[in-house]
């Protein structure tokens, strides 16, 4: 440890918060953090004193931070928790600049793989828009995330108690396939469409809590014709691949959402599989709801795209390819 007139010394009040649950039982917690910083962590009464080199205590300030706010937006506090926000904040992903906001206006949800945040401006403006909105659409092409954030701030309205339950819905459109030529029973006809949802839920939510979730009907992944006569009050909706609804799907999946519900809808215009080139609900759907208050859209772009660099090319080549097609008709 360094002498005491090259520490730095900062105080933060904890007093109104479940020091218990801050502190963890017999201060696990507070021993997990002391051990990854530079720094001596010492808490009394309503107080917690930092005391070491500069950058480990404005880390150290961060974490707890986050950590406070976790327990102020009632979310559960568990040492795998504390892991990941240690993790996110000395792995640099957090600038110690930034210290008067807290690390969760940018970190969307906490997994057991880390932290799960945007990654480009629109991403970011994404993810604003649906705090402060309660229909956002998502429309851009694939690789930019669309799907997975969505998923990923459902799951946090849920742990953070804002919501009861998620549903997620797709349309059942056959992309060049037949379902008829698929094995087993209607379900299981339809669960390759539902693959990416359930793809993201098992990155985000450890196995055995996220069977019971789905037993107990707290998460619903669904084809969107199941959508049809309920009303899902506290839930947070979303519809994937929303480019495959026609006129009629999209206007009875917006009027399933009741009170204290929020919905997330994503898309790619360029990519419609509708039988006959029939008209897309999505493509409608952006004219009829313009400019109404509570309602968003979010276009992504190539600039946004978070998978393989050659997928940013790809997009752009399309785009190049169909804005010539066009000029040539």
């Amino acid at each position: 440890m360094l002498e005491e007139k090259q520490l730095t010394k900062k105080k933060l009040s904890v007093g109104g918060i479940d020091q218990l649950r801050l502190f963890g039982s017999g201060d696990s917690h507070l021993r997990y953090i002391e051990n990854n910083f530079d720094a001596k962590i010492i808490a009394r009464g309503n107080e917690i004193t930092l005391l070491g080199k500069p950058k480990d205590v404005d880390q150290l300030q961060l974490v707890f931070n986050e950590l406070i706010s976790m327990i102020e937006s009632n979310s559960t506090l568990e040492i795998s928790d504390v892991r990941t926000v240690v993790d996110v904040i000395k792995s640099g992903e957090v600038d110690a600049n930034a210290r008067q906001a807290s690390l969760s206006n940018s970190v969307v949800l906490y997994t057991k793989d880390g932290a799960i945040s945007p990654k480009s401006q629109g991403q970011r403006d994404y993810c604003e828009s649906t705090r402060k909105n309660d229909i956002v659409f998502a429309i851009g092409p694939a690789g930019t995330g669309k799907t997975y954030l969505a998923v990923a701030i459902a799951l946090s309205h849920l742990r953070n108690k804002i919501v009861n339950k998620i549903v997620l819905a797709r349309p059942a459109v056959e992309a060049g396939e037949s379902l008829g030529f698929l094995p087993g029973d209607l379900r299981e006809k339809i669960d390759p469409y539902l693959k990416p949802i359930y793809d993201a839920l098992f990155d985000m939510v450890i196995p055995n809590k996220l069977k019971r979730y789905m037993e107990s009907e707290i998460i619903e992944v669904v084809p969107l014709a199941y959508m049809r006569g309920r009303t899902l009050n506290n839930a947070f909706v979303i519809l994937d691949e929303a480019q495959n609804t026609n006129p009629s799907q999209m206007k009875m999946f917006l009027t399933r959402l009741g009170v204290n519900s929020k919905a997330i809808i994503t898309g790619d215009i360029t990519q419609i599989d509708l039988p006959h080139k029939g008209t897309s609900g999505l493509i409608q759907i952006q004219h009829i709801l313009k400019g109404i208050e509570g309602i968003d859209f979010i276009y992504l772009n190539e600039k946004d795209v978070v998978r393989h660099r050659l997928v940013r090319e790809i997009i752009k080549a399309y785009d190049k390819h169909n804005e010539n097609e066009r000029k040539q008709e």
